[in-house]
Parts: structure tokens; sequence; C-alpha cells
């Protein structure tokens, strides 16, 4: 049975709760299909001190982030963070999507969300 969703859920808590309580996504041992959102919800606080030395990060790396997405700012100011006086810049990218949130990344949600193809370019330019 699927937990009932107040009315005036939040956005992005109805995409979450579509995505992990239904076919599309639920799976008996996720935390997300079963309570794990209150067991997980301060997970992402662990990003936050990693931040302060971003700038630091030599490899390459690539964020991702749906535009429609709830925490997208997180993923801008993570990019931010990371390229801020940084000599390492060149191999960063921040990469929007538009029309996305995150659930249409995890699977793409019927659209074609996930650009398969900017995905292998980078890591292959990348990570060789």
């Amino acid at each position: 049975m699927v937990d009932p969703l107040p009315e005036d859920a939040p956005f992005f808590v109805k995409d979450y709760h579509d995505y992990y309580k239904t076919d599309r996504g639920y799976h008996a041992r996720s935390l997300n299909s079963n309570g794990g959102w209150n067991v997980i919800g301060c997970e992402s606080f662990l990003n936050q001190p990693i931040n302060q030395y971003s700038n630091e990060i030599r490899s390459a790396v690539l964020v991702m982030h749906g535009d429609k997405a709830h925490s997208c700012y997180l993923g801008k100011d993570a990019y931010a963070a990371m390229t801020k006086d940084s000599k390492y810049t060149g191999n960063k990218e921040l990469l929007l999507i538009p029309g996305a949130v995150h659930t249409d990344l995890y699977d793409g949600g019927g659209k074609d969300a996930i650009p398969f193809d900017k995905l292998e370019e980078f890591f292959n330019k990348y990570m060789k």
C-alpha cells in the first residue's frame, strides 16, 4: 500500500513519492521506498565542509543537475566553490539539464533527460 501524500506537499516531495512509491522506482530494500527519507535526510550536510577544499581537486569533475531539481542550487554552489580561485578549472564542468528534476536523472523519466552522449564525451576526454 502506498503511503498517502498530503495534497499540500511540495513539488519535490511529490516527485520523489511518484518515483520511489510506484513501480518506476520502488524496491523492497530501498530506504527511500520504505520510510528512509527520515533515516538519510541529513546526509547532505556531509557535503558542505568538503566544499571548502574542493578548489584543490585536480581530477576532472562533471557536476550534472536538472535545472528544475529542488537542490539545483547545491550543484551550482559546489561548482562555484570548486572553480573559485582554482588553478584546476580546465577539466571542470557544470551541466544543467533543462526541465529535468532529480528523478528524471535517475532513469530518464521517459523524457530522454540523461545526456549519455555528453557523459561519454566527458569521460572519453578526461578519464583515460
